[in-house]
């Protein structure tokens, strides 16, 4: 009922013209909107996670939208400049894309550069010498495939029954394995071989699934191909991690940048906190790696008085309607929430 409600109000607002005088104002000028993206489907990741995966066919409606509506698309560390010099063009957006994931490579980029759209990806990095499924992605993934069913697990180290029936019911299967393989200290290749036998359990072809690169980041060559055309590739930890140690967290930086460095031939100095979770001593143990910014997951249009470690952006998601897109390219969208943090999806995580 209330997004019913807050659709006709859009409606209303955008044929009174409220949109196209929001989006001309000196009000909107002043701020900056982030784009945030995950993942654009190989196959149907959208219908798994459809807060973290959109189609391709989407994504290109969400490009058309920002020449529609004469957007000025800047390069993030520009844009974040222009920011704080009260120096942005009108209607300015930076997009952004988290992860760094094989999909990007396959479906965003093509059509990044058809538009000649400058874009930012936040780049992980232990999986780029690693060409096989995130763990506990694939696991979630793969059980989904078989939602509705009861298994008994055999040779997997659970001895409980995958009850498949709910996304609670799967998320504790996924829980459960993630736990075996930290309790047993799993290598990368040893939780692969789970994943392998969990996909045969689930009468699921894990070779396939490999082989078609869903839930992979782009490997070593990929991102050098990205980042010697025009992508600019920044950091997003090695592991995926935050850890709550100040050593532990501050190596999670240098391992990423110097991936990252010697992938590209650039230094990276911005960041983004992988899920949207952050705690405030982060801020100063990133002023100390000199990085020079930092996104989250909360929803708002950035202004020159944020916090440039605390950058708000919004997430561009399966869920939102093309009405709402626009409402937020024009700053009407802004209006209608109240800035929050936001949960933490899901965590990838490996040593």
């Amino acid at each position: 009922m209330r997004r019913k409600i807050k659709l006709t109000a859009l409606a209303l607002l955008r044929s009174a013209g409220v949109f196209r005088l929001v989006a001309n104002s000196s009000w909107r000028r002043q701020r900056l909107l982030i784009l945030c993206y995950h993942g654009v489907s190989l196959e149907d990741e959208h219908l798994w996670r459809p807060q973290l995966y959109l189609q391709a066919e989407l994504l290109q409606k969400r490009l058309e939208m920002l020449r529609t509506m004469d957007c000025s698309v800047l390069p993030l560390n520009q844009a974040l400049e222009r920011l704080r010099s009260r120096d942005l063009p009108p209607r300015s957006v930076a997009i952004t894309f988290d992860d760094g994931m094989y999909d990007f490579y396959k479906q965003a980029y093509p059509l990044l550069k058809k538009y000649d759209l400058p874009v930012t990806v936040y780049q992980t990095t232990y999986y780029t010498d690693h060409e096989t499924p995130i763990f506990n992605l694939i696991c979630s993934y793969m059980l989904w495939k078989r939602r509705g069913q009861q298994l008994m697990p055999r040779d997997l180290g659970i001895s409980e029954a995958m009850d498949l029936r709910t996304e609670r019911r799967r998320h504790r299967v996924v829980r459960s394995l993630i736990e075996l393989s930290e309790r047993e200290n799993l290598t990368g290749l040893q939780k692969n071989e789970l994943a392998g036998r969990l996909a045969a359990n689930l009468g699921l072809d894990y070779a396939e699934l490999a082989a078609k690169r869903i839930m992979q980041l782009m490997n070593a060559r990929e991102v050098a191909e990205v980042g010697s055309n025009g992508v600019d590739v920044q950091l997003h930890t090695h592991r995926h991690c935050t850890p709550k140690d100040e050593t532990a967290f501050r190596r999670e930086i240098t391992e990423n940048r110097e991936k990252i460095q010697a992938l590209t031939g650039r230094d990276a100095r911005h960041f983004c906190y992988p899920g949207g979770v952050y705690q405030q001593e982060f801020v100063g143990w990133l002023e100390k790696e000199d990085v020079v910014s930092a996104t989250t997951c909360d929803v708002g249009l950035a202004d020159r008085h944020d916090n440039p470690y605390l950058l708000p952006r919004l997430l561009d998601t399966s869920g939102r309607c093309q009405l709402e897109f626009e409402s937020w390219l024009g700053g009407v969208g802004s209006l209608f929430v109240v800035r929050r943090a936001a949960l933490q999806r899901y965590i990838v995580r490996d040593e």
